[in-house]
């Protein structure tokens, strides 16, 4: 891809992330182009629907989760560390509205890999006799859905007392 296309194509997913964040998955495509600062004709040369462009936006963001996930495994002593700095991380750099609008929007080799990755994670900090061992990956995925799809749901000060009960150290 030329220089030029790809500075457009993630100032185009950039404007739509904000667009989304902020009307939802119905933002006006014409919008998107102007805040991106392209036309309308080079946003659907590059996204010809709306559908396209969601699956985009959502494809980012879970590779979003995913670049998150190897960081904290890279700068975290062990596995249960790991996934608290993940949790953490994710649920404070969430947009909201984006992680609830591209929550259905399928992109499912991406959400694959980000699950197989995070329970990779679960199953090494069970080992290791840091975390229950009748918490799963889905319970950290509902846990996440709840706190970056949903904040408000439950009050974010509720998050590290939730992590706590998955401790089995404490």
């Amino acid at each position: 891809m030329r220089a030029d296309a790809r500075r457009n194509r993630d100032r185009i997913l950039e404007a739509a992330r904000d667009a989304v964040a902020e009307r939802g998955t119905d933002a006006p495509m014409e919008l998107i182009a102007r805040r991106a600062g392209v036309g309308v004709g080079t946003l659907y040369r590059r996204f010809p629907d709306r559908g396209v462009l969601l699956a985009a936006l959502a494809e980012q963001y879970v590779h979003e989760l995913i670049d998150a996930l190897d960081h904290a495994v890279a700068d975290e002593p062990d596995a249960w560390a790991a996934i608290r700095a993940f949790v953490v991380h994710t649920v404070r750099k969430s947009r909201g509205t984006v992680a609830a609008a591209l929550a259905g929007t399928s992109v499912p080799e991406a959400r694959q890999t980000l699950a197989r990755r995070l329970d990779e994670l679960v199953r090494q900090a069970q080992a290791d006799g840091a975390m229950r061992p009748d918490v799963g990956t889905g319970d950290l995925m509902d846990l996440l859905n709840v706190f970056a799809c949903h904040p408000g749901v439950i009050p974010e000060r509720f998050l590290p007392l939730m992590l706590d009960g998955l401790d089995r150290r404490r």
